[in-house]
């Protein structure tokens, strides 16, 4: 084992110049800013837009059998009135006037009829928003401020719960340990592919002789796997820092969503289940992909079985709902404590805060067993079938040897 870190820093700095691996650790924060750019110019225009609407006048006639208009908020933005529906209309038709307005007699059974001249897809909606503010605003001097709010849904709530006698806020509670989860979703996603060929690249160069000459098999599969734990963790790295730098220092120009991180609560014992949970997981994922990989003769074929692969990763995501509303359900204990599909029921039970102590011991006993018995698989099936160049290594032969 003493050229275990010889084959570490070979497989950490081969992967690390190779450009297709920052295209992969780059395209997530990029499209994330790309994203955020967009919302950002979008809600620019947006407000721009709006603000052109608003100074823009036009002429307006209105009808009123409801009497709820104010005549002097009509005569403040140059409304004139008329008891002929059909003429109104008929001065719109032949662009004579910009926009009539009929307000029927029963607002709750009748409906505000507009009749408008067309100036776009987007600036038409100017002409209902007006109507719409000159009720509002007639009507709002006749209603009490309080039951205004009430009828606009304006009301702000606080609500506050409480488990075991503690306040308790259940969103806040799992964003911490919910981290987990979208790691592991992110590294498996953009990472997967090169678990699966990282043993086939000297097989289909025909080096592999050359270098079992001077390596023991173990020792190099090994050395691979831990180079692949390294790289995954830079990739995360890679991700976290553009994404949490961008939204510290621009999520008031993108209008996004603040957060008092100085009252996010920490939970030490869901966080390290989180972290114990997501390190068996990938080390379980690791493994199988590496032993796919070195079963198959070329990339090509060991492609194929990474969509079986992650059918068992994203699959557990058709039964969301049941992980947070029906803990207890079979179903659930069944995808909780079978190996290939435990990552995602454990990590996501366990930031909701149903995951129970005896199921975390139950499911990181599985998972840890899974994921010893997955890279013990590995590396005897690389020692066996890193000779085979033209089929599958038969599983028969391996493990009969």
């Amino acid at each position: 084992m003493y050229n275990l870190g010889t084959v570490f820093r070979f497989e950490f700095i081969r992967t690390i110049k190779k450009k297709s691996f920052w295209i992969m650790a780059l395209a997530f924060p990029v499209i994330i800013g790309a994203v955020f750019g967009i919302v950002y110019f979008s809600n620019r225009s947006s407000e721009k837009a709006a603000q052109d609407t608003q100074n823009q006048k036009f002429s307006i006639v209105v009808t009123d059998q409801s009497g709820l208009l104010n005549k002097a908020i009509l005569k403040q933005i140059g409304a004139s009135e008329s008891v002929d529906k059909q003429a109104a209309i008929n001065q719109v038709t032949t662009g004579k006037l910009d926009a009539y307005f009929f307000y029927p007699k029963d607002l709750t059974t009748g409906k505000v009829e507009i009749y408008a001249r067309d100036v776009g897809l987007f600036d038409n909606g100017r002409y209902e928003g007006v109507a719409r503010a000159l009720l509002q605003q007639s009507v709002a001097p006749t209603v009490d401020v309080q039951k205004t709010a009430v009828l606009q849904s304006k009301v702000a709530f606080n609500a506050t719960t409480y488990r075991d006698g503690q306040p308790f806020d259940g969103i806040k509670q799992a964003l911490l340990p919910g981290v987990f989860l979208v790691l592991f979703y992110i590294v498996i996603a953009m990472f997967g592919n090169q678990m699966l060929v990282s043993t086939t690249e000297e097989k289909e160069n025909r080096v592999i002789e050359m270098i079992l000459t001077t390596i023991e098999a173990r020792t190099l599969i090994i050395g691979k796997i831990l180079s692949l734990i390294a790289l995954a963790f830079v990739q995360i790295l890679v991700i976290l820092i553009p994404v949490i730098t961008a939204y510290l220092l621009f999520h008031n120009q993108l209008s996004l969503p603040s957060f008092d991180l100085s009252n996010l609560p920490i939970d030490p014992v869901r966080i390290g289940l989180g972290a114990i949970i997501f390190c068996l997981s990938f080390l379980l994922f690791t493994g199988l992909l590496v032993a796919i990989g070195s079963i198959a003769p070329t990339a090509k074929e060991a492609g194929g079985f990474l969509g079986v692969v992650m059918l068992f990763i994203f699959g557990p995501l058709y039964a969301v709902s049941l992980f947070v509303s029906a803990p207890s359900a079979p179903f659930v204990g069944f995808l909780t404590f079978f190996p290939l599909t435990a990552p995602i029921p454990m990590m996501l039970r366990n930031a909701v805060g149903n995951l129970s102590f005896t199921d975390a011991g139950i499911g990181i006993a599985i998972l840890s067993v899974s994921a010893l018995v997955a890279l013990t698989a590995a590396i005897r099936i690389f020692r066996y079938g890193v000779l085979e160049y033209s089929r599958k290594t038969p599983l028969r032969m391996i493990f009969h040897k």
